[in-house]
């Protein structure tokens, strides 16, 4: 009896904690997005301070900068989907011609397989079995053509049209409506807050941390520093490695766009830079936005060097620089990865995916400094 309370305990536990981080995803998501921020400004901020800034002072001149810059980005960004969406009747031109290529090669393929597989007499059988069906459908038609016309039938009288009742679906239509835009609203107003808390975070750290120890005693206070100083190392190497290295590929596939003539190296650049960086189909993911650019142009060659370029980009940062960056100091086996990613995309679907290494790498840093949780940290860890 004791061993069964001792289990169910952590089991109801673990459902609550689940349960609440699926409804309350919005707030998680906003703040975790906030944390990573937070980390990638960080450095720039310590450089402000070991200045003579005052710690708040230069979190605000390092968030303003930050914002001035997306601010920037997102004038850049919005001025070459201005273009693409001009452009798009033509890319619609070229993507329905593709098609229709690929499927009168696939007849065409299809014929010669038939030619060469299915011998001359049996295709003639088949042919001519074809005639005679054909033969003897448009004789039947031939037929009902000449019978006369069935005799006229009285008008009816005035029937009664059934009530269409318009207002529950109006009222259905309506609730997805509103749905759709509270859910809207409410990511709206979470990422409202981000430039608040990222603020926030970086000017009052110190205190944060002084306060966050308090709650410790003893050991089990070293243990907390240990843990919190591990998870900052882990979370800021992948966080900050994967934003270096996203950077990276975005300015080297704009510049290469641009030098082979690519339509809106500026926009498809950096989402092939960054996209190359998720985890497992990355590479796929990175060659779409410079392939789907390339119809503009629609030459075999520009295809081709597309291809070659992503691929070898996405090959010498994961292969190269991804383990100096990053790999040295997140610790994750495989198998525990493509867990993470299941369980984190289930429960919060594109930004569990984003989120879950950085998650892992935290639970095995606390792990790692915990006695009792020492084998959780090695069975997590490559």
């Amino acid at each position: 009896m004791q061993e069964a309370r001792h289990l169910a305990l952590p089991m109801i536990a673990g459902g609550v904690v689940i349960a609440a981080l699926y409804f309350g995803r919005v707030l998680f998501i906003t703040a975790l997005v906030a944390i990573m921020i937070a980390f990638i400004l960080e450095p720039f901020v310590a450089l402000l301070v070991r200045a003579r800034f005052p710690r708040s002072l230069a979190a605000f001149l390092v968030c303003t900068v930050a914002l001035l810059g997306l601010y920037v980005t997102g004038i850049g960004a919005y001025s070459q989907l201005t273009s693409l969406y001009d452009d798009l009747p033509r890319y619609g031109q070229q993507i329905a011609d593709l098609v229709d290529e690929a499927q009168q090669k696939l007849q065409a393929t299809e014929q010669r397989t038939y030619q060469m597989l299915v011998p001359a007499r049996q295709r003639q059988q088949q042919e001519q079995t074809r005639a005679q069906a054909q033969q003897a459908a448009e004789q039947s038609r031939r037929r009902r053509a000449a019978e006369p016309p069935p005799p006229a039938i009285a008008a009816p009288g005035p029937t009664l049209i059934p009530e269409v009742r318009i207002h529950e679906e109006g009222t259905s239509i309506g609730e997805y409506v509103y749905t759709r835009l509270n859910s809207f609203y409410q990511i709206l107003l979470m990422v409202s807050f981000i430039p608040f808390l990222v603020y926030f975070m970086l000017s009052w750290r110190d205190h944060i941390n002084r306060s966050f120890l308090q709650f410790f005693r003893g050991e089990d206070r070293m243990v907390a520093a240990r843990s919190l100083e591990g998870i900052a190392g882990m979370v800021r190497a992948f966080v900050v490695g994967n934003f270096l290295l996203g950077v990276l590929l975005a300015f080297l596939s704009s510049v290469i766009f641009w030098f082979i003539r690519l339509p809106f190296p500026l926009l498809v650049g950096p989402l092939s830079g960054f996209l190359s960086l998720v985890p497992y189909i990355g590479l796929p993911l990175a060659m779409v936005p410079p392939l789907f650019a390339a119809l503009g142009v629609n030459l075999f060659p520009i295809y081709v060097l597309v291809v070659i370029v992503v691929a070898l980009l996405h090959l010498v940062a994961m292969n190269l620089l991804y383990p100096k960056v990053v790999g040295s100091r997140v610790h994750l086996n495989p198998l525990v990865v493509t867990f993470s990613l299941m369980f984190w995309g289930f429960l919060w679907d594109a930004p569990g995916l984003l989120l879950a290494i950085p998650l892992t790498a935290a639970l095995k840093a606390v792990c790692d400094n915990v006695q009792g949780l020492r084998p959780f940290g090695k069975f997590l860890g490559d």
